[in-house]
């Protein structure tokens, strides 16, 4: 599971920016190991120290003492494995548990399927890849995941998300 996103390197002896993508940015050092994408391998990477400086969080990864190399991990997904993380409960979800759904409207249009999810300052988004013969000519939609006004029901067994959306945006 994606937890966050390495940023740019910061000083002279090989620091990252990191952006977090849990609930409580610092809970992503509770996660470990931490594995980054190299080459198409997972590489596991070893966080040796962290700090909070402004509003960012700082990590030192061993064996990276410098900026030169620090860039090397710039845009690398943190991903864990998603067996670290307690079941969320009834009615709950995952961001991970919504990829792969359905969208369909109250009035049944199927929109397509979620591709991708990303946070705003006030809400989630859904990307939904359009069906092949979508007849609005929409090969993406961005729908806002406002439970109980525009999401209506996450049916997770059935990976269906309905929605009450209008297919033309």
């Amino acid at each position: 599971m994606v937890v966050g996103l390495v940023g740019s390197s910061y000083g002279i002896h090989g620091w990252l920016r990191i952006f977090s993508f849990t609930e409580k940015a610092s809970n992503i050092f509770s996660y470990h190991p931490w594995f980054i994408k190299r080459s198409g391998k997972w590489v596991p990477i070893r966080v040796e120290n962290w700090k909070q400086h402004h509003h960012n969080l700082l990590i030192k990864v061993r064996g990276i003492e410098n900026p030169q190399t620090a860039t090397l991990l710039t845009n690398c997904e943190i991903v864990v494995d998603a067996t670290q993380f307690p079941d969320p409960g009834k009615d709950v979800y995952y961001w991970k548990d919504l990829l792969g759904s359905q969208v369909i409207t109250i009035s049944s249009y199927q929109m397509g399927e979620v591709v991708d999810l990303f946070a705003t300052g006030s809400n989630d988004i859904l990307v939904v890849k359009a069906n092949l013969k979508d007849v609005f000519g929409i090969q993406e939609r961005l729908i806002p995941f406002l439970e109980g006004k525009v999401i209506q029901t996450v049916d997770l067994k059935a990976h269906i998300i309905a929605v009450d959306w209008d297919p033309n945006f």
